[in-house]
């Protein structure tokens, strides 16, 4: 597939694919390091379509529920962990991260979006399928939508699908930080 250049017509981002990627971006660890795993998954628009140009950030803690609040967290040396990573969705909206299973009480992904059409990053979290679901924000939602924010387990790792809109919403939170 060639690559298109940017033209003045396309004032409009998103642009990730020229400023916002960096060498190991989606390599919170890498892939031989004891305990990887892959977080991965599809960004879905309101009709069902995978969103090709999506870029989504984790944070998370380590293994042993330690969030890391070290400054560096670009940095990439091979043997680090740092808690945050971003990946862009390919082709067919598909995004993939190697990093360790998050630990703690509640173990969880928090996850944020950004896609063309939106004004704002859109936030949500990935709770690991055997969390304890006895989570203040899991109890507050009806089952169905409670299931959005449920990981699937798969060998070597785990599937989230992020749906932006429609019948399957992922559910997203509001994050203090940023304007409503």
């Amino acid at each position: 597939m060639s690559e298109l250049a940017a033209t003045p017509g396309q004032t409009v981002g998103p642009f990730f694919h020229y400023g916002l990627s960096y060498r190991g971006d989606n390599e919170l660890v890498p892939s031989g390091h004891p305990g990887a795993i892959r977080l991965h998954g599809t960004v879905f628009d309101g009709a069902g379509e995978p969103v090709p140009d999506a870029l989504v950030e984790v944070w998370q803690p380590d293994s042993a529920g330690t969030v890391i609040d070290a400054e560096g967290s670009l940095h990439r040396d091979g043997w680090t962990f740092t808690g945050w990573g971003r990946a862009a969705t390919d082709p067919t909206g598909h995004y993939s991260f190697t990093t360790v299973a998050p630990g703690g009480q509640i173990p969880y992904f928090a996850l944020a979006v950004f896609a063309r059409g939106l004004l704002d990053a859109l936030f949500t979290r990935a709770y690991l399928p055997h969390a304890n679901l006895s989570d203040d924000l899991l109890t507050r939602l009806e089952p169905h939508r409670r299931q959005t924010l449920i990981c699937q387990a798969e060998d070597g790792g785990y599937h989230f699908d992020i749906h932006l809109q429609g019948a399957s919403e992922t559910v997203f939170l509001r994050h203090s930080r940023v304007r409503t």
